[in-house]
């Protein structure tokens, strides 16, 4: 009989961390040691504010990820290269977070800035890209409930396809205020329809 070690749940996530990153392609700067460590110099620090923001934006876009914790953010191979052996502190990575919060990518999910809604795209685009598949597809005027549109089988060819349900919402609600749609409430949940 096969038993099940202890440790194997933690092997797991370690052998998933490195096939995500594997995966990836990272920037030059990633395998540069001192960008794990931000520079005083102010010109310096804007251009690698910049490389870092670019990086969890593609990485997050590329694996689809949408909310974590710093705590999470800080051992995943975002901001952790074991290779180096190499880890931006987590004042570091607040700043980073706190940079694409004021672009409009990012959104504190607690008053103690612990979990964040990582947005690589802002709300006013996903809802741009639903709406110009609704246009597309000649669906205007219709009903849909939010699992049709995320986990429906006429969305599957769709970047929104897979979209978690805070980030969809935010795009609905631009939407909303454009006149577009509307959030409704449906017999089995939320639901929106297009004009």
């Amino acid at each position: 009989m096969l038993r099940r070690r202890p440790e194997a749940p933690c092997r797991f996530r370690v052998f998933w961390a490195t096939t995500m990153a594997m995966s990836f392609e990272w920037p030059w700067q990633y395998r540069f040691p001192p960008f794990f460590t931000l520079q005083p110099n102010v010109d310096t620090r804007q251009k690698q504010l910049a490389a870092w923001c670019s990086l969890v934006l593609s990485f997050c876009r590329l694996h689809k990820q949408s909310s974590m914790t710093v705590m999470e953010a800080q051992e995943s191979p975002l901001f952790n290269n074991v290779k180096l052996q190499r880890k931006l502190p987590v004042e570091s990575i607040q700043i980073v977070l706190e940079e694409l919060r004021k672009k409009g990518n990012l959104e504190w999910l607690d008053k103690n800035k612990s979990s964040f809604l990582i947005m690589w795209r802002r709300p006013e685009e996903w809802g741009k890209l639903i709406y110009q598949w609704v246009s597309r597809s000649g669906q205007n005027n219709s009903v849909f409930t939010l699992y049709e549109l995320t986990s429906g089988e006429d969305t599957e060819d769709e970047e929104f396809h897979g979209l978690d349900e805070a980030t969809l919402l935010r795009a609905l609600q631009a939407l909303q205020q454009e006149h577009k749609a509307e959030i409704i409430t449906v017999s089995d949940g939320r639901g929106v329809k297009f004009f």
